[in-house]
């Protein structure tokens, strides 16, 4: 296929998957220098100082910064902390306020942990080019502090899209007013590279998404 196609695949194809935020993700490299600075487009948020600029971490561990395709975000939620912390880890409950979700299903029991997994899908629709595909992810709990941060791994494939690896890193501050959530994701794979700017926007997309739909559900009276 040439890279021209390539392209316009993963353009056509990258939309309907930004709305889930996809949580493609992979291998963290502390040494790494960051490559490419991820788009600041928080959705409602104080304004960040300069130090928090550093990419976001969980147990000091954060996102591969080396990846050619990241993103940051975030949001003040106006509601307590345990909510918010409540609805982001009880991932089996994702689809009651997250329409992309289309089936998620814990595969371990009790409180998140590391090891922790989770399999969930999201319909791909039909294209000019491609037919319509149901995506599927599995994602691996790799570092959790309860009420401050969690990071999380997996791939997601369907039959017709990839994102070959990536990371996702959420934080959670209490704040006047209520909670700033910061999240940070990347991806990598050969279709996503194919056209880098491209990608971030519609990663960013998705991770903007996520997070207007948390702050509605926790901002809810119910």
């Amino acid at each position: 296929m040439s890279n021209s196609k390539i392209r316009r695949r993963t353009a056509l194809l990258l939309v309907p998957l930004a709305a889930v935020v996809l949580t493609a993700c992979g291998n963290n490299d502390e040494s790494a220098e960051q490559t490419q600075a991820a788009p600041a487009a928080p959705t409602s948020s104080p304004a960040a100082s300069a130090a928090d600029q550093a990419p976001l971490s969980c147990e000091g561990q954060t996102i591969d910064t080396a990846a050619p395709i990241h993103y940051r975000a975030e949001t003040l939620i106006k509601a307590p902390l345990s909510k918010v912390w409540s609805l982001h880890t009880d991932v089996e409950r994702w689809s009651q306020w997250q329409d992309a979700v289309a089936t998620i299903e814990r595969l371990d029991q009790g409180p998140l942990r590391p090891g922790s997994q989770f399999h969930w899908t999201t319909p791909v629709p039909a294209t000019n080019i491609t037919p319509a595909a149901t995506l599927s992810i599995t994602s691996s709990i790799q570092n959790i502090e309860e009420n401050k941060c969690t990071r999380w791994t997996g791939p997601a494939e369907s039959e017709a899209v990839n994102i070959d690896s990536g990371t996702h890193v959420w934080n959670f501050t209490e704040v006047d007013g209520g909670v700033l959530v910061r999240t940070e994701e990347n991806w990598r794979g050969a279709q996503a590279e194919a056209d880098v700017p491209t990608s971030i926007n519609f990663l960013g997309e998705g991770l903007e998404v996520w997070l207007a739909a948390l702050k509605a559900k926790a901002e809810a009276a119910n």
